[in-house]
C-alpha cells in the first residue's frame, strides 16, 4: 500500500532550470559535468575512475550528477515531428528516409498527402535518441536534399 502521510492528493515540486554559463558555476558542478562526460563517452568506466581524473570526491559527484547536464543534453528530445514540402518526384522521400537512416533516425509515423500543383505536403514523427547530431543539424540537412522545397521542426516531445 502506498501512503503519503495522510497528505492527498500527492504533489510533484515542479522542476525549474536555468542557462548559466559554465565558468559562473562553482567547480564542483563544473568537475561533475566533466566527470559525466568522461562517462558518456567511454574514456574511464567506472565513476571512481571519473572523480579521480577530475579532481572531485565520489560523494560530490554523487550529489550534484542528477541535477546538472550539458545545455545539448536538455535539447536533444527523443521524437520530434518534422512538416516538409517536397517536390512530387520519384525518389524524393526514398532520399529523405536514407538520410535519416544514415543519421540513425528512426522514423515512427509518416503522412503524406495528396501532390497538388507539384508538390506533396509530409509529416513525420521521428525517434532522435539513437541520433548523433542534433536536432537543428538534421533538419537542416533535411533542408538541403534534392526535392526537399521546405523542412521544418513542428513539435518535440518525449
Amino acid at each position: 500500500m502506498f501512503s503519503t502521510g495522510g497528505r492527498w492528493p500527492l504533489k510533484r515540486k515542479e522542476e525549474t532550470y536555468y542557462l548559466i554559463r559554465s565558468d559562473m558555476l562553482p567547480e564542483a558542478i563544473q568537475k561533475t559535468v566533466k566527470a559525466k562526460s568522461l562517462l558518456t563517452s567511454g574514456e574511464v568506466q567506472t565513476v571512481q575512475e571519473a572523480v579521480e581524473r577530475v579532481g572531485m570526491s565520489r560523494s560530490s559527484f554523487y550529489k550534484y550528477k542528477d541535477g546538472v547536464y550539458p545545455f545539448n543534453a536538455l535539447m536533444k528530445e527523443k521524437i520530434v515531428t518534422v512538416a516538409l514540402t517536397l517536390d512530387h518526384r520519384s525518389g524524393v522521400l526514398s532520399g529523405i528516409l536514407s538520410y535519416l537512416a544514415r543519421n540513425r533516425g528512426n522514423v515512427l509515423t509518416i503522412h503524406q498527402t495528396i501532390p497538388l500543383q507539384g508538390v506533396a505536403g509530409v509529416t513525420m514523427s521521428l525517434d532522435t535518441a539513437h541520433m548523433e547530431e542534433d536536432v537543428t543539424a538534421i533538419i537542416d540537412g533535411l533542408q538541403e536534399l534534392n526535392g526537399v522545397k521546405r523542412a521544418v521542426l513542428v513539435a518535440r516531445g518525449e
